[in-house]
């Protein structure tokens, strides 16, 4: 079989560090899967993935370690329970995110995920795009996740019988972060579509590859930028919403119904992934949600399978006992798979979380394994990032250097120290309590 795989980005395909394996990539809208298609990765993961799935903080899931003979069989077998690779990577419309699952507004923002979802997944126009196009929804601004997309929802309520949204634009993380900048409020939600769509259009026509959006606003300016935007026929249109039975996938949330399975690392088994799915099934409408923190989250259907339901998830691994399953954080895959990662990532976050007292086990942590901060350091309490490789002396080996980053009152965490050996970012965290 002779494939061009970089022309299989679009179908969610990256070549992995180790040159034989690739990784597939799975886009779920708004986080969302269902227990038989979980059950369906985790049976795809069980035979080509070396019984492992990876949870990312986009609410997507990634098979690891298949070979060019997988990928075929493991995109039909995805497609056939609805899962869609298309647009998971290269330059296209990525999954869109909604980080408020446990906002009382759920239904709504998930049913606004799944239209943007569908209505740009497949769709040629925007699928050579000079790099990642990257949409995100919110019930609010608290998470600081509407600043990181290159078109951010924040839900404003509704008036004059319309679903309203402030829109931010153009930010992101990586090596040069840049919060996104507010480009619109109160935009009914029936000209979303129109707009994000003369974005990526602008996006496309004005910015060089391999460029993300903040490169074009940086050259020309917020203002330019949106005099650009709203100079644009149609701009604005207002398409209508036609009623549908299955808007919602998941009920509103009641605090004392949300079942949590805090994954480390983001790395689960396929037999947990498997038994997870029976518990969505059985309990859970059969819905479960990848969370923005690599995290399973499900919602009972009825307060009195509580108990058993807890019990279940505390036999599958979930119960609470470690700093492993309380402390919240997120961990990109590094060099143990992905081609720019510069550190093992699993490993040095089980030696931090080791180290941690009970006042660094209270925040939230992130450490990515490159400066491309897939994790999102920057939007934690406390972040890590391996922000380069140094020659030991008198050795030809070369070894990781670690940011440690902290939140203030800026957007985004910012370093307080650089350039940490492995042993002197352990010592770090060990003396922040």
């Amino acid at each position: 079989m002779t494939i061009d795989i970089q022309k299989l980005r679009l179908e969610g395909i990256y070549p992995q560090r180790q040159k034989e394996f690739h990784m597939q990539r799975v886009k779920l809208a708004a986080g969302i899967i269902s227990s038989d298609q979980a059950l369906k990765v985790a049976q795809v993961a069980e035979r080509y993935a070396r019984g492992l799935v990876h949870l990312t903080t986009r609410g997507s899931i990634e098979l690891h370690w298949l070979t060019l003979e997988d990928l075929a069989p493991v995109a039909v077998q995805l497609a056939s329970v609805g899962l869609v690779n298309r647009g998971a990577c290269g330059g296209a419309v990525r999954g869109v995110v909604c980080g408020s699952l446990s906002s009382s507004a759920l239904p709504e923002l998930e049913a606004l995920a799944r239209r943007i979802h569908r209505h740009f997944t497949g769709n040629p126009r925007f699928e050579n795009l000079p790099k990642k196009f990257k949409v995100g929804i919110e019930a609010d601004t608290a998470s600081g996740r509407h600043l990181i997309q290159d078109v951010g929802l924040v839900c404003t309520g509704s008036a004059e019988g319309k679903n309203r949204f402030d829109v931010y634009c153009a930010g992101g993380l990586g090596r040069e972060p840049q919060p996104g900048f507010l480009l619109a409020q109160g935009v009914a939600e029936e000209s979303l579509l129109p707009l994000i769509e003369t974005i990526a259009r602008l996006y496309r026509e004005n910015t060089p590859p391999p460029k993300r959006l903040k490169f074009l606003v940086r050259q020309i300016g917020e203002q330019a930028f949106r005099d650009m935007v709203f100079a644009q026929p149609g701009v604005l249109d207002e398409l209508p919403i036609a009623p549908t039975l299955s808007a919602s996938l998941v009920p509103a949330p009641q605090q004392e119904l949300r079942l949590v399975a805090r994954v480390f690392a983001g790395e689960l088994s396929c037999h947990t992934l498997a038994t997870l799915a029976g518990i969505a099934r059985d309990y859970c409408g059969g819905m479960l949600m990848v969370t923005g923190d690599q995290n399973i989250e499900m919602h009972l259907v009825s307060g009195e399978d509580r108990t058993l339901a807890l019990q279940l998830l505390g036999e599958a691994g979930f119960a609470a006992e470690s700093a492993r399953e309380r402390v919240t954080f997120r961990v990109c895959p590094g060099n143990h798979e992905c081609i720019m990662g510069l550190a093992p990532t699993r490993e040095v976050a089980g030696e931090l979380l080791d180290a941690m007292g009970p006042a660094a086990q209270a925040l939230t942590w992130a450490i990515s394994g490159c400066p491309n901060c897939c994790a999102q350091p920057q939007l934690s309490r406390a972040g890590v990032v391996a922000n380069r490789l140094v020659k030991e002396e008198g050795s030809e080996e070369r070894t990781p250097r670690y940011d440690l980053y902290q939140a203030g009152s800026a957007p985004f965490a910012e370093a307080v120290k650089q350039g940490l050996t492995r042993e002197e970012l352990v010592e770090a965290v060990r003396q922040l309590g």
